[in-house]
């Protein structure tokens, strides 16, 4: 049991610490909106990365093998999204820079929690290499034998919990960072910046090789 536990918890922060696209997406929402919000986002990657460690733990190799096929087109639609959520946020910031600078109405109103949550549980299972991932350390981890219910219980729970650590803490960096740049300009240059990130990951993952 304290094996299956280790190893999750060594799962969950081996796929969570590396901040990708989903972390570049994390932070700047946690900033723009409230700790709550940026909380709830945190919880959507998690449950992600614990469905996903599920998955491996219930269908090990097999499930791997299946969703080869369809990395490629994956990949591209990952690709898409960010692509989108880069110009989805420069525009908006843009467009709140200036509608304050001119004194127009207030940009419309941030996602609630419920809608961060749901977009960041989306975006994260866009990326089925995260189940690869984990069929690769069950399989390893075990031998190839089959693990007992509880072992895989403790397993995806461990998982699930640092996972959920890891992406609370940088919603938590997004917040103070959201305090610490409360002017328009700073609003407007995080997400620019942010935009960037995203639009480079993008980039670097519709660039690399098959």
């Amino acid at each position: 049991m304290t094996a299956a536990l280790l190893a999750g918890l060594l799962a969950g922060y081996g796929i969570a610490v590396p901040v990708g696209a989903v972390g570049a997406c994390l932070v700047p929402l946690a900033a723009r909106t409230t700790l709550r919000t940026g909380v709830c986002a945190a919880l959507g990657v998690a449950t992600a990365d614990g469905l996903y460690a599920l998955a491996a733990v219930l269908g090990g190799s097999a499930l791997a093998s299946a969703l080869r096929p369809v990395l490629g087109p994956l990949r591209w639609v990952c690709v898409l999204v960010l692509a989108a959520l880069a110009a989805w946020g420069a525009a908006g910031a843009v467009r709140e820079y200036r509608g304050r600078r001119l004194a127009a109405p207030a940009a419309s109103a941030p996602p609630g929690a419920l809608r961060a949550y749901l977009a960041l549980l989306g975006l994260t299972l866009l990326n089925p290499t995260t189940v690869i991932y984990f069929a690769a350390l069950v399989l390893g981890s075990q031998g190839g034998s089959a693990a007992g219910a509880a072992e895989r219980s403790v397993f995806v729970t461990a998982a699930f919990a640092a996972s959920a650590s890891w992406q609370v803490l940088l919603a938590a960096g997004g917040a103070l960072l959201g305090r610490a740049l409360t002017g328009h300009r700073g609003r407007l240059a995080t997400a620019l910046v942010a935009s960037g990130v995203m639009t480079a990951l993008a980039l670097r993952m519709a660039l690399t090789p098959d």
